[in-house]
């Protein structure tokens, strides 16, 4: 039964990754095979040893909620800000570095990289020669604009991810020095899709800076499909992968974290598909309920509504594993 998580003061944003990670079977396989700490002192400062007490607290099935105030003690010996509103994709970033560290068994960090991370290549090629640097890297996220180069809206996240893998010409102040040609020209930046975890992380930039260094959210409507084919979404061209990675491509969606309020005061909940009920849940802090597919469609967002929730975090889960 899925069980909440009471809110310690300004936790809703934790509480709601929280969830999202501990709902998810493949992570949960992981953590229960963890190494326990130990002395007493160990295992209080243990982040996965923390988040597996927590599991068990809330599989033990006697309450509704619980506290996960053990956990948010634990983090804060790790510098995480306990009573602050924080920003659920630098959250689970650092959430997921804390896990990675302190998972002792080689295995086991394989295993959740392969869980969450996404690996790309990145191109650099110079337009008036042959010159080309090509660099890979792994990201725990996709941060997907809302908007293109000139500030106008992207319709669907079909475009927001074509978008982040189309090609950018870098002229005038952007040139990049070339060392065949020995002088400053004019490149062609892209982004190349080598392999999707079995768990995709696609984050809505909805939060943009404007020349007032205030932040600003971006709340008009942007549709999510509950099921994604990304070998439909991008070209042959934007992808690395063979047919035998692409195949796996097809993923179904598992989580939405949605975001309501403004930048300086607002709230988090999550939205979790249940892996082993197929029902959409809410988990707003210690207040749990089931919801339906429209429910969660209501955090497309809406232009003239900014305190509504509007989706920032996309959970997607492959449908055929390898």
């Amino acid at each position: 039964e899925a069980v909440g998580l009471y809110n310690l003061g300004q936790s809703c944003c934790l509480n709601s990754l929280l969830q999202v990670f501990l709902m998810n079977i493949r992570f949960t396989r992981i953590l229960r095979r963890i190494t326990v700490p130990p002395s007493p002192g160990q295992r209080r400062s243990n982040v996965p040893y923390q988040m597996l007490l927590l599991l068990e607290k809330m599989q033990c099935g006697k309450c509704k909620a619980v506290g996960p105030t053990d956990l948010a003690c634990c983090l804060s010996e790790h510098r995480v800000k306990l009573f602050v509103q924080h920003d659920a994709a630098q959250l689970f970033l650092t959430l997921w570095n804390l896990l990675k560290k302190q998972m002792k068994k080689p295995e086991l960090v394989e295993e959740l990289s392969d869980l969450y991370t996404i690996c790309i290549q990145e191109h650099l090629a110079c337009q008036k020669c042959s010159f080309k640097i090509k660099t890979n890297s792994t990201m725990l996220t996709l941060p997907l604009p809302v908007l293109d180069a000139d500030s106008h809206r992207l319709k669907t996240l079909e475009d927001c991810l074509q978008y982040f893998f189309h090609p950018e010409e870098l002229t005038g102040q952007n040139m990049c020095f070339c060392q065949q040609c020995g002088s400053k020209t004019t490149f062609l930046q892209s982004t190349k899709l080598v392999y999707l975890p079995q768990t995709l992380t696609l984050h809505l930039k909805r939060f943009c800076f404007e020349r007032s260094s205030r932040t600003h959210k971006l709340s008009h409507s942007l549709p999510f499909p509950q099921e994604l084919d990304l070998r439909e979404v991008l070209t042959e061209n934007q992808c690395l992968a063979d047919d035998s990675e692409k195949a796996t491509w097809q993923y179904e969606l598992f989580a939405v974290v949605a975001h309501s309020g403004s930048t300086s005061c607002g709230h988090y909940c999550a939205y979790i598909r249940s892996l082993t009920e197929c029902k959409w849940y809410c988990f707003n802090d210690s207040e749990v309920c089931q919801v339906s597919w429209d429910d969660v469609k209501c955090t497309y967002g809406h232009s003239n509504l900014y305190w509504r929730e509007t989706a920032y975090l996309l959970f997607y889960m492959k449908k055929h594993p390898q």
